[in-house]
Order: C-alpha cells, then sequence, then structure tokens
C-alpha cells in the first residue's frame, strides 16, 4: 500500500504541474435559440429534430477558418495577438478558444469562449453569437432559419481551464493503478525466484 500511494502523490504532483504550466483561462457561455420554419404541416417533433440538426450542424461549422475569419472581421475589441498568423496554427487556437454544444431534444446552441483575460473571452462569444444572429442563412441549407440569443454571455468569477480539481484527481488515480500493477509485477517477480530458489 505504502508504494501505491508514493505513486499515487507522485501522480498528483505530476498532475499540478502539469496544471499550472498552462495558462489560466476564464469562460464566458452564451445560449442561442434556433428556429426553423418548415410549414404547418409538420407536427412538432419532427419540427424539433429539425431545429436540433441545424443546431449540430452550426455547432460544427464554428470551428471552420471561414467562420473564424468573419468574427474576427465582426467589429468587437478582439485581440488579434491571440491568434498565429500561419493558418494551421491559427485554427488550432481557435479550436482551444471556441466550444459549442447542443441541448439534446433542443434547438439550444451553448458557445463558450476561453481566454486569460475575462473581457477577451466575453467580445468573442460576443462576436460569435453575432455572426450566428446575422449571417446564419450563409452557413445553413434552405431559408427560414433564426437564431436567437436567449442568454447573454456570462463570465465565470475563476479560472476554468485547465481543470485543476479534475487532473490531481485524475493523476492521483491512474498513477494509483500504475502503482498496482508495479507491485503485482514486483510480486510475480518475487514469487518466480522464491520458486527457483527451492528447485
Amino acid at each position: 500500500w505504502q508504494t501505491i500511494i508514493m505513486f499515487g502523490l507522485l501522480g498528483l504532483v505530476l498532475s499540478l504541474v502539469i496544471s499550472f504550466v498552462q495558462p489560466l483561462r476564464y469562460a464566458s457561455t452564451a445560449r442561442l435559440l434556433i428556429l426553423q420554419n418548415i410549414g404547418t404541416q409538420v407536427d412538432a417533433y419532427t419540427a424539433s429534430r429539425s431545429e436540433e440538426r441545424v443546431a449540430e450542424n452550426l455547432s460544427t461549422i464554428i470551428y471552420t477558418s471561414t467562420f473564424f475569419d468573419q468574427v474576427m472581421d465582426s467589429g468587437f475589441d478582439i485581440d488579434n495577438d491571440a491568434f498565429p498568423t500561419d493558418d494551421a496554427q491559427s485554427r488550432r487556437a481557435w479550436r482551444k478558444t471556441v466550444s459549442a454544444t447542443v441541448s439534446r431534444g433542443s434547438g439550444l446552441l451553448s458557445i463558450s469562449a476561453y481566454h486569460q483575460d475575462i473581457k477577451q473571452a466575453e467580445q468573442i462569444v460576443r462576436a460569435v453569437a453575432f455572426v450566428l444572429t446575422n449571417r446564419v442563412g450563409e452557413f445553413t441549407s434552405g431559408g427560414n432559419v433564426q437564431v436567437r440569443l436567449i442568454d447573454a454571455p456570462l463570465n465565470s468569477r475563476w479560472p476554468v481551464k485547465p481543470n485543476v480539481v479534475a487532473n490531481i484527481l485524475s493523476g492521483f488515480f491512474l498513477a494509483g493503478f500504475v502503482g498496482i500493477g508495479y507491485v503485482l509485477l514486483q510480486s510475480e517477480r518475487l514469487r518466480k525466484r522464491h520458486q527457483f530458489v527451492h528447485e
């Protein structure tokens, strides 16, 4: 048990070091409602599924370079220096900056932006919401799709990335499992050595 706990504590320390080497980032989150008018002949369930599908498509489009360019050109106070000039690196940075999730069974789309400066995170999420609400027709097939901002950006009080608590627990338990494997391996070696000596 001492060996297993020692491995667990080592994993805990390593996870702490890795967590605090990364820059601490705040989050700003807004929620959007996707509305699609597909006629009166369609039942409510089908209409809801259609809106959910549109929301899923938009949640994928948000990560594209075309959408990124429109966000950066939307007129909000976003620091361009936060994104590399190289296209590939800029895409990776953008994917780490924003996240989009769809609430199942509805057309609710949650957009989050992460940044070391909470004001920058809010500006980014406002710009994303602006592009979606004003240019949704450019990203959807068919007409009659509207996007409405139903929850204004909500800023986190504390950094949310990296998740220090989750990292510590993961590091402790993963290293603990490694410790268990190490102890079992050593026990098997001792058993074989003891068996060899007696033979």
